[in-house]
């Protein structure tokens, strides 16, 4: 999956739907302390942002072409308990491997706050649509699930927002490769989430949690 992720290094680094939005402010408006942690941070937007806010940011990536300061998967972050004041994830873990293992280590790392930003989940329709389109997709998750692996870790969730986010339908198929006739297959799945203009609108699901 890394070499995958570092062939797609550049799209995502170019990409406007993971460089800005009112869901990237908002999550950098969460931030707290002076230390981060950006994991899978890929285009390394979340980094960018804290640090024009002042934070001194480690990056965090399994891909080597997402050139992060440390090569490693979430599920196995190596820095010591507490090394960070803020861990942020940002439309991630819907790769990770073991999302239980992923949040556990970032609640370890984490002094003050996890940070998470993803899809929600929708529907099984959905996440076929998903995986046809990137197989590297996993899963997303629901509120309730999200609310569970957070409080599992030792956290605290003290805001969650729900933000619906649009992105081209064609740009969002070219930046992982997705073409006919998966494309097709793709597009049907997600019915009226794609409009006539060929905007595929989801929802991020936002979540500020403490450290116990």
């Amino acid at each position: 999956m890394t070499d995958i992720w570092s062939d797609r290094a550049e799209a995502y680094v170019e990409s406007d739907t993971h460089r800005e939005g009112s869901d990237l402010d908002l999550l950098v408006s969460w931030a707290e302390g002076k230390t981060a942690l950006d994991v899978a941070t890929g285009g390394g937007h979340v980094a960018r942002r804290l640090r024009d806010r002042g934070f001194q940011v480690t990056t965090l990536d399994p891909a080597p072409g997402m050139r992060a300061d440390v090569l490693a998967p979430a599920e196995h972050i190596p820095f010591a308990d507490d090394s960070f004041d803020t861990v942020a994830t940002r439309i991630a873990p819907h790769h990770f491997s073991d999302i239980r293992l992923a949040v556990g280590e970032m609640a370890r790392v984490a002094g003050r706050v996890v940070l998470v930003e993803d899809t929600l989940f929708d529907s099984e329709q959905v996440e076929e649509a998903e995986r046809l389109h990137d197989p590297t997709h996993v899963r997303s998750y629901s509120e309730a699930e999200w609310r569970s692996y957070l409080e599992e870790a030792g956290l605290r969730v003290e805001e969650v927002d729900l933000l619906a986010k649009g992105r081209d339908f064609g740009d969002w198929c070219d930046r992982t490769g997705c073409t006919a006739p998966e494309r097709e297959r793709v597009r049907e799945l997600l019915g009226d989430r794609v409009d006539e203009q060929g905007t595929y609108t989801d929802t991020k699901i936002l979540i500020r949690a403490r450290k116990r």
